[in-house]
């Protein structure tokens, strides 16, 4: 039996992280910017994001933003539909469906989300930090540079970089709000001095410095310590979900390339095949590290750090090209394909099962949203009030009516009597509800004595706008009874 001694912890490296060091300061991270085939579709998906992102509050559908989160006011707008806190059960459905889909994903395809969708990744690999490259070089020019004294040059760079940053922090501030209270106020709240609006000011600011913060400064640690779906994702992966992982099956064992013992006698250029190859097809160069944007190793597999974001993937391909190996040492596959040298597929029980409950809460969703009306109303009588009898003999009963206006329109609204020679007593003959609003009223329902034959007699309320009957509800009229 071996000792603890004699046990090796293949998994040592899971104890630690790259950004962190032995008495736990931070590591700044230098990524080598990355190129290749993956490296430009990123590219150009990041592009059709930013600019869905930035163009989307100026989107108008039937006079409603595409979207909007407006948590001040409890409104929120998807994809043009108004939806009011009464349709909060529907916004629950939709959660449970957007996170049923999440686990779905992941189950299926690792982190693809976060490194070709999720915005922390597009704004800081495809927005500041090619700005930084762009301002301060590659990896190894950005060490020296932080190394040198601080001369013209290097205050010239590091401050134009800052402020650059902070521009474009306090454009996503911007964008940021108009989500959340709309273009309209957004533009009213920067045309006009702070002061006039000192909250939407320091709101503004606020998201700035954050955003600031977490690009300029915190970076990858947004997605290493705070992010809980890298922690999510060790519970929903398994075996068969694919993502980005290194063939340790080709690629072990490793070994870095050394000249031939005739080549190295030689003086004449090397070429390819004056190189000892290792038996593996790993060359240990560590460009796969290198290029890695929180610092971690793939090769020593799936680790919770990776955001699946194909630098390693398009770094290794050129290192397999040079040495006339086949591509894909480092590519999109899962743990079983790998040690069964398989293609992957998606169908495996775990998928299927979570696919069938999403087509299930996608369908309720849809029905839902289908049956859903542009008006909510509700009547009810009184609370604690009886009935009274007039001098004519009559009775009458005291209703609140309550209407919720979820169109992009104002409306009028008239009740009537159905099968009933009674008359409705409202103020002002019509409710009005103004477009997005609720609005209350009181009216009293006065009835003939003759139709209240019992304790409780059901009456019929057709509510009206200008064009067409709405509802017709079914409530109680209180009387003296027989």
């Amino acid at each position: 039996m071996n000792s603890l001694e004699d046990i090796i912890d293949t998994e040592e490296y899971r104890d630690t992280i790259a950004t962190v060091d032995d008495k736990g300061k931070r590591v700044w991270l230098y990524p080598k910017k990355p190129k290749g085939r993956y490296y430009n579709r990123r590219k150009l998906v990041s592009v059709v994001l930013l600019i869905l992102f930035f163009g989307a509050p100026l989107i108008k559908i039937d006079g409603n933003p595409l979207f909007l989160f407006n948590v001040f006011e409890r409104k929120f707008v998807l994809f043009g539909r108004l939806f009011l806190p009464a349709d909060f059960h529907l916004f629950v459905l939709a959660t449970i469906t957007f996170f049923v889909f999440i686990i779905l994903f992941t189950v299926a395809f690792g982190r693809v989300w976060c490194g070709w969708a999720c915005p922390q990744t597009i704004f800081m690999e495809m927005v500041f930090r090619r700005i930084e490259y762009w301002i301060e070089g590659d990896a190894n020019q950005q060490r020296k540079l932080n190394k040198r004294p601080w001369d013209k040059d290097k205050v010239i760079r590091k401050t134009s970089k800052q402020l650059i940053f902070f521009a474009i922090s306090l454009l996503i501030a911007h964008a940021a709000m108009a989500y959340m209270v709309g273009i309209e106020q957004t533009i009213a709240i920067i045309s006009k001095p702070p002061t006039e609006n000192l909250a939407g000011f320091v709101g503004l600011m606020a998201f700035t410095g954050v955003f600031y913060g977490v690009f300029a400064k915190f970076r990858e640690q947004a997605c290493i310590a705070v992010c809980p779906y890298g922690r999510l994702q060790s519970v929903l992966l398994t075996k068969d979900s694919v993502g980005v992982a290194y063939d340790f099956e080709r690629g072990e064992p490793r070994g870095k390339l050394k000249k031939k013992q005739s080549a190295a006698n030689s003086n004449k250029p090397l070429k390819l095949d004056d190189l000892e190859k290792p038996q593996g097809d790993c060359v240990d160069c560590k460009l796969c590290v290198h290029v890695c944007p929180t610092g971690i190793d793939i090769r020593n597999g799936s680790q919770m750090e990776c955001v699946n974001c194909t630098a390693c993937i398009d770094a290794c391909d050129a290192v397999m090209e040079k040495i006339e190996k086949p591509k894909g040492l480092i590519r999109y596959a899962s743990h079983n394909n790998i040690e069964n040298k398989t293609n992957w597929k998606l169908r495996n029980p775990r998928v299927l099962a979570y696919t069938a409950v999403l087509f299930i809460l996608v369908g309720l969703q849809a029905f839902l949203l289908m049956e859903r009306g542009k008006y909510e109303v509700t009547l009810l009588r009184a609370p604690g009030s009886l009935y009274n009898e007039q001098p004519n003999g009559n009775i009458t009963n005291v209703y609140n009516a309550r209407i919720i206006n979820k169109s992009n329109e104002n409306a009028s609204f008239t009740f009537k009597l159905k099968n009933s020679k009674g008359k409705i007593h409202f103020a002002g003959n019509t409710l009005k509800v103004a477009k997005s609003e609720t609005a209350e009223g009181v009216f009293v329902l006065e009835l003939p004595p003759g139709e209240v034959k019992s304790l409780k007699t059901e009456v019929e309320i057709e509510v009206w706008d200008s064009k067409q009957k709405i509802e017709t509800i079914h409530t109680v009229f209180l009387g003296p009874g027989g």
